[in-house]
């Protein structure tokens, strides 16, 4: 019970106040159908690099500006909407899916590390990992659908009402995860102590980010730390992995699609982490 209500208290003080008015205002956008104006200067490099629609360079904006899960929640409105086709949208989980420079500067850099300089670093290469990222994913097709442009018949209702609901369900929802899975990494400690500081750090941070990153910058050099901190923020752990796949709910998207996106994600941020680490 106590640790149900960690997860519940690091949830409301974490969480609610940083991502709930980001889902209200991008839900708004979303419902308005105003989201393509803000798109359009970045039409042609999304269409050719991306396989995307316009759209897409405002979403991600907003899932590196705001961080999980507002990507996946934006993206899943749009097709929701008619404004996306659901292979826009697969394609657009591959580099929309991101962390937020207020969790990775703030409470990484700042609070875990004591040094920004340190966040920002992380910052850069899970932004640019991601951008790379979804330059393999760009031709990924889905079965069901034809290969003719999506072309949305009808603008979105705008329903004040429907927006504040569908904002706290999606918020609570993400309270639930979290506090279910403070409980699993509560109930898996005596496994993880059976191996190294550093590595029973990285396994939590697969599960929980949070947490996770708590137990690599204790107990790791600042190099090591920044690659591994980069690693399990670009990856997300299993539990920002349901908090988006909740989201995507409508998309019936396949999970292993979703987590090897946040594999390579993780991966390519790595890389780029260690090089930056090696220029400097």
């Amino acid at each position: 019970m106590q640790v149900t209500l960690n997860g519940f208290s690091a949830w409301a003080f974490n969480v609610l106040p940083s991502v709930l008015p980001f889902i209200f205002l991008t839900k708004i956008l979303s419902s308005l159908g105003h989201i393509q104006s803000f798109s359009k200067i970045f039409a042609k490099p999304i269409a050719k690099f991306y396989n995307c629609p316009p759209c897409a360079s405002y979403v991600f904006l907003m899932s590196v500006i705001s961080g999980y899960p507002v990507g996946a929640k934006m993206t899943a409105d749009l097709y929701q909407n008619g404004q996306i086709s659901k292979a826009d949208a697969f394609r657009m989980t591959s580099f929309c899916s991101t962390s937020g420079p207020m969790f990775i500067i703030g409470a990484v850099g700042v609070g875990m590390l004591k040094n920004a300089y340190f966040g920002y670093i992380i910052f850069i290469s899970h932004a640019l990992g991601a951008l790379i990222n979804g330059l393999f994913y760009k031709n990924i097709k889905v079965k069901e659908e034809e290969k003719q442009d999506f072309v949305q018949t009808t603008k979105p209702e705008f329903n004040i009402g429907e927006i504040v609901t569908d904002s706290a369900i999606s918020i609570i929802s993400v309270g639930t995860i979290i506090a279910i899975f403070f409980v699993i990494i509560h109930s898996l400690t005596p496994l993880f102590n059976l191996f190294p500081a550093p590595l029973s750090g990285v396994l939590e941070g697969l599960i929980e980010i949070t947490k996770g990153c708590i137990d690599i910058s204790s107990n790791l050099s600042f190099k090591s730390t920044i690659l591994a901190c980069t690693f399990v923020i670009s990856f997300g752990g299993l539990s920002t992995i349901l908090q988006s796949i909740t989201m995507l709910n409508k998309l019936k998207m396949p999970i292993s699609l979703f987590i090897l996106q946040k594999t390579t994600h993780a991966i390519f941020s790595s890389l780029i982490a260690g090089l930056i680490l090696i220029l400097i």
